[in-house]
């Protein structure tokens, strides 16, 4: 994922979290918040509660954000992706789907289009 489309620093992060709208699912939490950049901005989170080892928390890591690059977002948005306990031992295509669900809630609760 290019650099232009990562959330990368705490302030952006915290916007997101204190701004932002919450879509809940089993196995993720998004924040999603409009931005000015012109295209979606990703941010992905999984916790030392959830994963305690560093190699387990870039595994999860690294599997959201391809679920997150395969998924159809054109909106003009910040996405947070926050992991919860499920998203451990889920498949892939489970958490391409959770992506792809909780991306069409938060772009009608946006007012646009996917």
């Amino acid at each position: 994922m290019d650099r232009q489309h990562r959330l990368r620093k705490g302030p952006e992060f915290d916007t997101a979290y204190a701004q932002g709208t919450v879509i809940a699912g089993p196995l993720i939490v998004l924040r999603v918040l409009p931005n000015s950049a012109g295209h979606p901005r990703w941010g992905f989170a999984v916790g030392k509660k959830l994963v305690p080892g560093a190699v387990g928390r870039n595994r999860l890591r690294r599997r959201l954000r391809e679920a997150a690059r395969l998924s159809p977002a054109s909106e003009s948005l910040d996405i947070v992706i926050t992991a919860r306990r499920g998203a451990i031992d889920a498949s892939f295509r489970d958490l391409s789907r959770a992506v792809g669900q909780g991306l069409s809630r938060a772009v009608r609760s946006e007012g646009g289009a996917a």
